[in-house]
């Protein structure tokens, strides 16, 4: 078996499919890549045995079909250092031998029978399908990624939950700190249905969704899920289980709103945060009157630091207690250009939302409070 295949498509394919591998493998093939040939393309699959991703791409003077496995990382190394050139596979397809021609040399390798690699399921029965924009699942999964929780208590905390409605689909991720909602009116589906994608699969669908041009069609079950996208495919077993009410969770009653420029904001927490308690990160934010002072103490070393901005807000002075790194991760997942911060006293969480927001979303996002020592 032989096939030609540009050095440069194959190596940035095979680094972004070897993503999906785990360092520590119960089964040692799944330290390798599999590779099928047949009619003129490429299958390529790595795996974690949860997790598994396919790639496909075209091939030139291909003779034979087959498949065989190579370990990820031996290949990867050696062929991405390889410059913009065609390279020619020939594999002994008995022995597993594989010899690798380039410009200037050759690479032999011993790969291993690709009919051992475990492959998923087939596609469920009566799976259920929605397909999205590729654009609009990259900014909902973007904007709420970053939220979810790494407990293994509450496993349905750690991904993001897809609840999709006749009316939208909406994003949430939350670890109980913090909560994002992210309703995207642009897309919906005929029935009601529901899924919580594990954080491994939705960063690699982060990943490869920049590339993806169109839609990016899921089908799911109550157990697995498939993503197809232009050049990828994702499958993967979902977590069980029910995901809490978060509307429940989310205040519609914080009586104080504070609209700050989220930049000015970003910069002054940066500024402050390096001087906040290592043990508890407490960022303080104090409102009045047109202005918002964001300031950090470390009484172990007697630091302190505090900044004011500017702010348009009219209610009653208050100041309220958050973790500074989480509070950074909020801002930076936002994109506008203004924040509305809503309060309604220090015990209570808060409430962020971009001051405009965008056509066909609505996003909100939730930060519990933390307490202050005066």
């Amino acid at each position: 078996m032989r096939f030609n295949v540009s050095s440069t498509s194959l190596s940035n394919r095979l680094q972004t499919i070897s993503r999906v591998q785990s360092s520590k493998n119960a089964l040692p093939i799944l330290d390798c890549i599999l590779f099928e040939l047949a009619d003129g393309m490429l299958k390529m699959t790595a795996s974690d045995s949860e997790t598994t991703m396919v790639t496909t791409l075209e091939v030139t003077d291909a003779e034979g079909e087959g498949k065989f496995a190579v370990g990820a990382k031996q290949l990867i190394n050696s062929v991405k250092e390889i410059s913009e050139q065609p390279i020619s596979f020939n594999v002994d397809t008995n022995t597993f031998a594989i010899e690798i021609n380039y410009q200037n040399g050759k690479y032999n390798l011993i790969g291993q029978n690709g009919g051992e690699f475990p492959v998923p399921n087939g596609m469920f029965n009566a799976a259920n399908s929605v397909a999205i924009d590729s654009e609009v699942m990259l900014n909902g999964i973007s904007r709420c990624l970053f939220a979810s929780a790494d407990d293994e208590l509450r496993p349905q905390m750690n991904g993001v939950y897809f609840d999709m409605t006749q009316e939208c689909i909406t994003f949430v991720a939350s670890d109980g700190h913090k909560l994002v909602r992210n309703r995207v009116y642009s897309a919906h589906v005929d029935e009601p249905a529901a899924f919580i994608l594990p954080k491994k699969p939705a960063l690699l669908v982060k990943t490869v969704l920049p590339k993806a041009e169109g839609d990016a069609t899921i089908y799911f079950d109550d157990r697995n899920a498939k993503i197809e996208l232009t050049d990828y495919e994702i499958s993967c077993r979902l977590i069980e289980g029910r995901y809490p009410n978060y509307n429940s969770v989310i205040p519609s009653d914080n009586p104080f709103r504070v609209t700050v420029d989220r930049i000015s904001f970003i910069s002054a927490m940066r500024r402050v945060i390096v001087f906040a308690s290592q043990s508890s990160a407490l960022i303080k934010i104090h409102v009045s009157p047109g202005t918002l002072t964001v300031s950090a103490q470390d009484l172990d070393f007697s630091t302190s630091a505090e900044e004011h901005i500017m702010c348009e807000y009219d209610g009653t002075v208050m100041s309220i207690g958050f973790n500074g790194p989480f509070l950074l991760d909020v801002l930076n997942s936002m994109t506008s250009n203004e924040i509305v911060l809503e309060l309604a006293d220090p015990s209570r969480a808060g409430v962020i939302t971009p001051a405009e927001q965008e056509e066909n979303e609505d996003l909100t996002m939730l930060l519990m409070p933390m307490m202050l020592k005066d």
